[in-house]
């Protein structure tokens, strides 16, 4: 097995490794000596890498990419793919949603969403020469209107991000100046693996199978299944050797206690109770775990509460908001929001582009800056994103304890939708990861006492594991239902000092003829 030196894998990340280039190799691509062969369409396998938190599958995922890539296998996203040949390559690295992609592309692998895969866009064709220049597959262009200094920032921003709607935004266009429109992908493409597969439902599972010849899926067996499902995940039906189990807890090699709590969880006799011990005694030991009393409201603007139910979800908000002084009919510079979807007609889907070029997708996680320059925009700062300030024609919906309608501040006649995000569901959650993360413990409790299971475990245990380790390095363990007092005011200033000039995306309708 050729792996970099500076590598070494446990025994299991090693055996799976060599699955996995066996795997390759007989698709006709061999990443130990680097050679490659035509792609063989007629040939159909999938393989499952599966672990729990810590357990090594990221660092897996990404030295594949980086062995396939360097054997000559180009990368293809949901930005641009170049034109095909017959001796051409390629490797799509996937996830099911854009919060998830974007934890991967933050650790330096390449993602996109599967929906972007599924759906590609059309090129206008004088930027379709540049996307090609970019990708490395034809000569610097010359295109009526853009100067070669805004081409060369655009080939600046590729080489460091390898984004194509990215780097035309760098020369100055907007999505809709390049993107004609979306299609159903039709033609097969090559290999492609899956993070966070646990959360792929049947019919994107059977979606990928019809796109990718070779399919590798990464995920974690403990994790929530998908929502309507009988509680397996897609890769529970693979045969022996084709489903491959990382045991080994790597990151409990530096005395993570968030990992520990996790990993105590697959423990059948550990009741809520004992869980909760395990909890307090964790936090006496480690300041990364906290056993506390209240919700810390300064965390929430830019780390949500994890709850289970959506009452509760709505009530934390609530109170959130009433905390800081907002009303219902106002919106303050700092809250957080989560795109809840783009509310436009077909005819307007250049608008839609622009948006989605942006960011603004179903999930993005966005913190609202004020108000824009017409009725119903808003200055957004979407987390995560190259080019992160954006104004928008916005929705924004602030939902109330037993009310049926959340009620709206203020509201462009159409553009993007938005729920407020200082709160969310465990199962929304599922795909992010936040520096600090607080768990709210009386909703896992109440599903306890439910007595629910799902695939023969506990729901509390498996919404306990999915909200903890969405931690990267705190954990509050949130055990009354209180709210402490916010030490200041609402800031944006962590998010706009190194913010890009915002670029206006006219999203609301055109007037009648």
């Amino acid at each position: 097995m050729s792996t970099p030196a500076q590598i070494t894998y446990s025994d299991d990340q090693a055996e799976a490794y060599d699955a996995v280039a066996d795997l390759l190799g007989r698709a006709g691509v061999d990443i130990t000596s680097g050679d490659t062969m035509p792609l063989q369409e007629d040939r159909d396998q999938v393989m499952a890498i599966v672990g729990k938190a810590g357990s090594g599958k990221t660092l897996l995922l990404s030295e594949l990419v980086n062995a396939v890539t360097a054997s000559g296998v180009d990368l293809v996203s949901g930005d641009y793919e170049g034109k095909a040949r017959k001796d051409r390559r390629t490797l799509a690295v996937l996830a099911p949603t854009n919060k998830a992609a974007s934890v991967l592309r933050n650790r330096g692998v390449p993602a996109t969403t599967i929906h972007r895969i599924l759906y590609t866009p059309l090129y206008d064709p004088d930027y379709e020469l540049i996307a090609d220049w970019l990708a490395g597959q034809g000569d610097k262009p010359e295109v009526e209107g853009l100067a070669d200094a805004a081409l060369d920032r655009a080939k600046a921003f590729y080489d460091a991000h390898k984004s194509i709607p990215g780097a035309l935004a760098a020369a100055g266009l907007r999505g809709s100046d390049f993107i004609q429109g979306w299609k159903r992908r039709e033609d097969p493409l090559d290999i492609g693996f899956v993070d966070e597969s646990s959360m792929l439902d049947e019919k994107q599972f059977e979606d990928l199978r019809e796109i990718f010849p070779t399919l590798v899926l990464f995920g974690d067996p403990a994790q929530l299944a998908p929502v309507g499902s009988n509680g397996d995940m897609v890769f529970d039906t693979l045969k022996d050797g084709r489903r491959l189990e990382l045991s080994r807890v790597h990151r409990q090699d530096a005395d993570n206690p968030i990992l520990d709590l996790a990993h105590a969880l697959a423990d059948p006799s550990v009741d809520f109770g004992q869980f909760e011990n395990l909890v307090r005694e964790a936090s006496l030991k480690d300041d990364r775990v906290v056993y506390a009393e209240r919700v810390e409201a300064d965390l929430m603007a830019r780390s949500p509460v994890l709850v289970w139910r959506n009452a509760t979800r709505i009530r934390l908000i609530q109170a959130w908001r009433g905390a800081y002084g907002a009303t219902v009919d106002t919106l303050l510079p700092g809250e957080p929001l989560i795109c809840d979807g783009i509310e436009l007609p077909i005819k307007h889907r250049k608008k839609r582009i622009d948006l989605e070029a942006r960011g603004l997708v179903k999930g993005a996680q966005v913190v609202y800056m004020g108000p824009g320059k017409k009725p119903g925009f808003s200055r957004l700062h979407v987390m995560g994103a190259e080019d992160p300030q954006v104004s928008a024609a916005s929705i924004i919906k602030i939902e109330a304890p037993d009310e049926e309608e959340p009620f709206i501040p203020f509201a462009a006649r159409m553009g993007a939708a938005f729920l407020h995000g200082a709160a969310v569901t465990i199962h929304k959650a599922q795909g992010s990861q936040w520096d600090t993360v607080q768990v709210f413990a009386p909703d896992l409790y109440a599903a306890a006492r439910s007595g629910r299971s799902e695939a023969g475990q506990p729901v509390w245990k498996r919404l306990a594991y999915v909200a903890i380790t969405r931690a990267e390095n705190r954990l509050l363990w949130i055990t009354r239902n209180r709210l402490s007092r916010p030490t200041a005011a609402l800031d944006t200033s962590d998010l706009s000092t190194v913010a890009p000039a915002p670029l206006t995306l006219e999203a609301e309708p055109e007037p009648e003829a």
